[in-house]
């Protein structure tokens, strides 16, 4: 590799204060500027709905951020991206940028028509399907613009690509069944887990116990989201089983930032007492801290087809932390992570009789351990298959120096 300057476009889909951009996109990035020579420049593209404040250290890593107004798919949309599309190809120019950096395949469809209309390289990162989940989970129809747009920006970015990152090693070989595509060679990275962060020193926070009045309490944690590929009521109905088997000695703690009035609604759907719930919306670098708070974990990936082919971010945190998990079924690699370790339960239904079975399984892993025990026993599962060690091995092979 030429030891000289090289300039790189990052495209992302998402606002730059957003978790996905945090945890999701900046380590990476700046993993990929250790491995730049001197003096090169890394421009990050992020769609924000109010302008970003970003922090010193990003000049650190030679890190510039372009950031535009986010408008969502429809004529203001469409507008958004011509706009994008202008003025990034005469940043690419200007700035002598030899490759772009699509980040998941809604931005990297944006990084191919640049890449065609620029000449410059193309690289995917964390290559999964978008379009098919979307038609999967009910969210868009097969007819519909959106989807049709999407899915075959999808299968020309991967043509085009000169490096693919995928999210799961079985999108590997989901990427040649699903586009017909076969490339020389793919990529493996997950979604990979600040170590630091999320670690033993941030369990069970004796002030924060005490002020959410957990002392004696069995707590359940999920972080994130309800709706699009998460799924809803279903969640609560889990809540609610257990508020039936543990009685007040349940407690739920939801790290969101869904409005109070959405949350009470699927409390009061489900028929579960406020009391047993706790909602918060906390800055990522305190997510640790409260997550740590719990004695278990949710993650309620829908289980479609295609949700066996991406990486789940919250499962590594958990793990990172300790906590036994609760997943759906066939999500990554993950729920057979988890059933095989004996770390927590898959569910195999979505239906009370499951979630009985799950919550029974957790039981069981609560009262044969303590908490330091299940932190000894599932945070080496992080150590192994989140840590950020693959992404350093990555990022050295397609930008190594």
């Amino acid at each position: 590799m030429e030891n000289k300057k090289r300039n790189i476009l990052v495209i992302t889909y998402w606002s730059y204060n957003f978790a996905l951009i945090q945890t999701y996109t900046l380590p990476y990035v700046k993993i990929i500027s250790k491995n730049l020579p001197k003096d090169s420049n890394i421009f990050l593209v992020t769609l924000d709905k109010e302008t970003p404040i970003i922090p010193n250290d990003l000049s650190e890593f030679n890190i510039k951020n372009i950031s535009f107004t986010y408008h969502p798919f429809g004529l203001k949309g469409a507008l958004m991206w011509l706009k994008i599309i202008f003025e990034l190809s005469r940043l690419i120019r200007k700035e002598k940028i030899g490759v772009i950096h699509g980040w998941c395949t809604p931005a990297a469809g944006i990084g191919y028509v640049l890449s065609v209309l620029t000449g410059r390289k193309l690289i995917i990162d964390s290559f999964e399907p978008h379009a098919l989940p979307m038609i999967e989970g009910n969210t868009w129809k097969k007819n519909g613009l959106a989807f049709k747009i999407l899915f075959a920006l999808e299968k020309l970015q991967l043509k085009r690509a000169t490096e693919v990152i995928c999210a799961c090693e079985g999108m590997i070989e989901k990427s040649k069944e699903v586009y017909q595509i076969t490339k020389q060679r793919y990529f493996f990275k997950p979604a990979c887990v600040d170590l630091n962060l999320f670690s033993k020193e941030k369990i069970k926070n004796v002030d924060l116990i005490k002020q959410y009045q957990l002392e004696d309490k069995i707590t359940c944690v999920y972080a994130g989201k309800f709706g699009g590929l998460y799924l809803e009521q279903e969640t609560f109905d889990f809540f609610r089983i257990a508020t039936d088997y543990w009685g007040d000695r349940f407690r739920i703690l939801i790290l969101t930032n869904h409005s109070d009035e959405e949350i009470n609604t699927y409390i009061k759907n489900a028929g579960i007492s406020p009391r047993h719930v706790i909602k918060e919306f906390v800055p990522h670098s305190e997510v640790p801290i409260y997550m740590g708070l719990a004695d278990f974990a949710f993650s309620p990936v829908k289980p479609l087809p295609s949700r066996r082919f991406s990486t789940p971010i919250k499962d590594g945190e958990y793990w990172a932390l300790g906590l036994p998990v609760v997943i759906t079924k066939n999500i990554s690699d993950d729920s057979d992570i988890i059933k095989n370790n004996k770390i927590g339960s898959v569910l195999e239904e979505l239906n009370d009789v499951s979630y009985l079975k799950a919550i029974k399984e957790i039981d069981v892993l609560l009262k044969n351990n303590t908490r330091m025990e299940l932190y000894n026993k599932i945070r080496p599962i992080a150590e192994k298959y989140r840590n950020f060690d693959i992404a350093e091995k990555v990022y050295k092979e397609v930008y190594g120096k």
